[in-house]
């Protein structure tokens, strides 16, 4: 019974968010990038995601040079029961043993490459695979640091205080279909998505909201979800320090 709740849940992982929006819960996924991740260590690394808040792992990034996506998912897959889902730099980075992928389109960018031509060359793989397709509007904003996703779609990130251009952006992506909305600082970013941009924007979408970038404490963590951020992505934070899970443990 256990297992047929479990695979319920795994393959219905957008039905999930709204449930959890709808009930004012928060979750918390745990991105992991393919070209950082030490899998020697990742039954402990995961230890330590388990007993934690996290609802939800993240794989991709940027760039995947060695191409490891496929093997980070196959390894993480033995050993935890969170849904996987695909944050895909591009269609190189696209696995079948994910549960999901953002279907991304980089709104912030003007770079065709990124807003559509990246998901037409995805398309014959993913029309015959088993994934959970979660059309995602991704805006890029100002940390105050370049970032890998800069660099390599060519395109900037809108500064933080055109909240008019990024929430005309957001609800862009909304009225286009999306499904969800990600705002993100950048990998490493100095300064995180501000507090007025969750609330304007979470206050005027009617789809759930993912937070990221520049977040490395649970008072930051804790800001964005009290400002409206449905789900809040973690990543370099713990890359850098793996205890930061000991603050956010159940």
């Amino acid at each position: 019974m256990y297992r047929e709740l479990l695979i319920f849940a795994i393959v219905n992982i957008y039905q999930n968010i709204l449930l959890a929006k709808k009930e004012g819960k928060k979750l918390l996924a745990v991105l992991i990038d393919p070209e950082k991740i030490d899998l020697e260590n990742i039954a402990i690394f995961f230890e330590k995601v388990h007993q934690s808040i996290a609802t939800h792992i993240f794989i991709g990034g940027s760039t995947d040079v060695d191409n490891q996506t496929e093997n980070v998912v196959s390894e993480i897959k033995k050993i935890t029961h969170l849904p996987i889902v695909l944050f895909p730099g591009d269609v190189s980075q696209i696995s079948e043993k994910a549960d999901g992928i953002l279907f991304l389109s980089l709104l912030s960018g003007r770079n065709p490459e990124y807003l559509i031509e990246q998901q037409i060359k995805s398309v014959p793989f993913l029309k015959n695979s088993n994934l959970e397709i979660l059309p995602t509007g991704y805006i890029l904003v100002d940390g105050k640091k370049e970032t890998a996703t800069q660099r390599v779609s060519n395109t900037k990130p809108i500064q933080q205080d055109n909240l008019e251009l990024i929430l005309n952006t957001a609800l862009a992506g909304q009225f286009s279909g999306k499904n969800l909305i990600y705002i993100e600082a950048g990998s490493g970013a100095i300064e995180a998505v501000n507090q007025k941009i969750i609330k304007e924007v979470s206050g005027s979408l009617n789809i759930p909201l993912i937070i990221g970038g520049g977040i490395r404490s649970k008072k930051q963590l804790e800001n964005a979800f009290n400002s409206g951020a449905d789900i809040v992505v973690i990543g370099t934070a713990f890359e850098n320090d793996d205890s930061f899970f000991l603050d956010l443990k159940k």
